[in-house]
């Protein structure tokens, strides 16, 4: 068994001009971690997930390069925070995307995958090495339910 037998092959994606307002819908209803970015061909360019959407609303001095390291003294309320994501809700999500992803490839053997999902702690995108074309996502959920419906 290898990855493309786990994946989702129709997983949502979003696109690197889509709005910060569009993922955060996404991410939202659907409760991802991270959603894939690809290009109109499907092209794999990264994700962007909730981490993206922490680094928004925290204050810039905290998430810049050699930033504070302790906010203990900033009193924001959620309708702050609220505002600093609405402020940011037309920019498009490439402001944001990560684009250094550990990915899989379809033939990826079985343990090699579930390896590289337990250190990613989240989804992870099967990409075909030969086009860089997005195939599909693995969640733990998907491996889950794999192992569970197989005969022991």
């Amino acid at each position: 068994m290898t990855a493309i037998s786990l994946m989702d092959p129709s997983p949502t994606v979003l696109k690197p001009t889509d709005t910060i307002s569009t993922a955060v819908q996404e991410i939202m209803q659907h409760r991802y971690r991270q959603v894939p970015v690809v290009t109109e061909d499907g092209g794999f360019l990264g994700v962007f997930g909730v981490n993206c959407l922490l680094k928004l609303v925290l204050p810039k001095a905290a998430v810049m390069e050699k930033g504070l390291t302790s906010l203990s003294f900033v009193y924001e309320s959620l309708g702050d925070l609220h505002q600093r994501l609405k402020d940011m809700e037309h920019e498009p999500i490439s402001i944001c995307m990560k684009q250094d992803v550990e990915i899989v490839t379809p033939d990826t053997p079985l343990v090699e995958t579930l390896l590289v999902l337990y250190r990613n702690r989240t989804s992870i995108p099967v990409v075909d090495p030969e086009n860089n074309k997005l195939l599909g996502m693995i969640s733990y959920w998907d491996v889950g339910e794999k192992i569970l419906s197989a005969d022991g």
